[in-house]
């Protein structure tokens, strides 16, 4: 058992806990990374790779109870292990069950998805399905390094679908938010993948245009714009009706490895290895911030090159105002949009990835080692304004927005040019 607590008031993040694996000592180094963390969008578990084929899915309130009584505000921080979760998987009926899931091969992308029943398919021949995916349904999609896609019920920890069709590693997966459980792969083979699990797991689309890896992907809230970065300099943004390029965002100066929308959707934040975190206007392909993590900044020929402040993972906190950030100089940050600096650290060894939980309050970062950390957000009360902007941007884009017959510095403020 060991403990540390880290005081916001002094900038620095509130450690809460984390979840380690037991390493053999044949244990080899490399499998073991934990490329991916994920949160059920109702909050009801957490997942992460632990290296080796394996993915654990934990009660995410479970989780908290470990951590501490109080939750992420109050709790005490705690070591957990392996051995000491999986001695809790008998609970009572009804209530979350923890599963460990041996996908087969090395796990690089993980993402729940849950379906509206409401929500149709596009498939025409619905009836034809073996699948009648329920409200209370919850899935787990699965990339592998052989190129799979494996889908699971969380709930039975049992293997419902396996898409093949990529030819290298399946990077990164994301669902759509509005429940039509259409999923998206990105491979190292240069292409993105639509797939409708509605229709079986028939695949949809293939999205091509970037000229090597990808890497990441991520959704609008909407579901109706999908970004997508990797190995180059360039932002994708694709129309997801028309399955065709909208734009190309340009401002980086290495390969962008992580993107997130914000929850209104006006934001999109992609971080880079050039040493910087990008915060956008989607609709208007604008830079509106800059959220540098080496100073002063390098300049664009040492920031195209190793520069020791790689940017791995980018998050956006679901209050719509803060940024998490983990870099190859071994910390995480805590942004705010209204700040060009950081509002709190933490230290992580060999992060790599890092998402916030549903309500926003916890950030987990997963590491080399296959372990995940735990943090609390930084404690702040948004504004009437922020979440009166934030009411607005969920359904209004930012040229309906300029359009408006309001003050200038109101129109600047709903269009985030004022943070």
């Amino acid at each position: 058992f060991a403990s540390f607590s880290l005081c916001p008031e002094c900038g620095k993040a509130k450690f809460i806990g984390e979840l380690l694996v037991p390493v053999a000592p044949f244990d080899q180094k490399s499998g073991r990374e934990n490329w991916t963390v994920a949160f059920a969008p109702d909050g009801s578990y957490f997942a992460w790779s632990q290296g080796h084929r394996i993915v654990k899915l934990v009660p995410w309130s479970k989780c908290l109870k470990k951590f501490g009584e109080e939750g992420p505000n109050g709790a005490v921080p705690q070591q957990l292990s392996r051995q000491n979760i999986d001695r809790g998987t008998v609970v009572p009926d009804g209530e979350p069950r923890e599963h460990s899931i041996d996908c087969g091969d090395i796990v690089w992308g993980l993402a729940f998805g849950s379906s509206v029943p409401e929500k149709p398919s596009r498939c025409v021949n619905i009836e034809w399905h073996r699948f009648k995916f329920g409200q209370d349904q919850l899935l787990l999609a699965t990339g592998l390094n052989n190129g799979r896609i494996k889908i699971w019920d969380v709930y039975n920890g049992k293997l419902l679908l396996n898409l093949m069709d990529h030819t290298d590693i399946v990077r990164d997966l994301t669902f759509a938010p509005d429940g039509s459980l259409v999923l998206v792969s990105a491979s190292r083979d240069k292409t993105l993948r639509v797939w409708d699990l509605k229709d079986d797991g028939n695949m949809v689309k293939v999205l091509r245009g970037h000229q090597n890896w990808v890497y990441c992907s991520a959704f609008s809230p909407d579901s109706s714009v999908l970004c997508s970065v990797g190995a180059g300099k360039s932002v994708f943004l694709w129309d997801m009706d028309k399955y065709s390029l909208i734009r190309k965002l340009e401002g980086h100066h290495n390969d962008v490895v992580s993107c997130e929308f914000s929850p209104d959707g006006a934001l999109l934040a992609t971080a880079s290895y050039d040493t910087r975190v990008i915060v956008w206007d989607p609709y208007m392909g604008t830079m509106l911030l800059e959220l540098a993590h080496l100073f002063p900044p390098p300049s664009p020929i040492f920031a195209g090159g190793a520069n020791d402040r790689w940017v791995r993972s980018v998050a956006f906190c679901h209050d719509g105002r803060h940024i998490a950030s983990i870099t190859d100089d071994r910390m995480v940050r805590f942004w705010s949009i209204e700040e060009k600096s950081p509002q709190a650290i933490a230290p992580i060894t060999n992060g790599l990835c890092c998402a916030f939980s549903t309500d926003g309050s916890v950030l987990a970062a997963g590491s080399r080692d296959g372990s995940v950390h735990f943090w609390a957000s930084p404690n702040s009360i948004a504004s009437l304004q922020h979440l009166c902007r934030m009411a607005l941007r969920r359904v209004m884009p930012t040229q309906q927005v300029q359009a408006l017959p309001i003050p200038s510095l109101i129109r600047s403020y709903l269009s985030y040019q004022i943070l």
